[in-house]
């Protein structure tokens, strides 16, 4: 299983016709993935669709990634899209795949760079630590790069922004989280996006 999140920054005003735009893209026959998540950026780097999908192998991926690149409309949004950025993902190997449905009206997008080495540590820190911290709020997913500086990103839904403080406090205090020995294997390079899902996105 692989994961890919594309980064589509938009021009001001075309954000709704192009998520629209984006639905018809991946759903049309040729189209390979499946369509996990849409969302538009509301604190961080602003004007911009995220979409999360999943590619059951390789040979799906690489076509749909082809399918983007050679293309003057990619995501049939051409004329929208200012800047496009892809990030491929292997997801951390106890977790569950990504299920789609109804978690929250807001959702965290946190990527973190890795010293070198850090992959295999970082899941073993996370794999102690996630039975307790799920326990508060679900998951989505976490995964590591296979492109670019090693790096892992995790998706967390919120019911609202206060929540999300709220639990983000209640894990610390209890000792839960973060997971044990995992910062150490952090850079320090760190980036959050916290969204909101559009209409045509399977998490919401």
């Amino acid at each position: 299983m692989l994961y890919e999140i594309a980064t589509l920054t938009v021009k001001l005003g075309t954000a709704a016709k192009a998520v629209a735009d984006i639905g018809e893209y991946i759903g049309a026959p040729e189209a390979k993935g499946t369509l996990l998540g849409c969302w538009a950026s509301e604190i961080g780097d602003l004007n911009q669709l995220l979409v999360l999908r999943s590619f059951t192998d390789h040979e799906a991926w690489r076509g749909e990634r082809e399918r983007a690149l050679r293309t003057s409309n990619p995501f049939n949004a051409g004329e929208a899209i200012a800047q496009m950025n892809f990030d491929t993902y292997a997801p951390f190997p106890f977790l569950p795949p990504v299920v789609p449905g109804k978690y929250g009206s807001v959702y965290e997008i946190r990527t973190y760079q890795l010293k070198h080495g850090g992959v295999a540590p970082t899941i073993a820190a996370w794999e102690a630590a996630i039975p307790e911290r799920v326990k508060l709020s679900p998951l989505s997913i976490a995964m590591y790069s296979l492109d670019g500086p090693p790096r892992f990103t995790h998706i967390w839904p919120f019911a609202s922004l206060d929540t999300r403080a709220a639990v983000r406090a209640e894990s610390v205090a209890k000792g839960i989280w973060p997971p044990k020995g995992g910062p150490d294997w952090l850079t320090g390079d760190m980036r959050s996006i916290v969204a909101v899902p559009t209409a045509i996105s399977p998490l919401a």
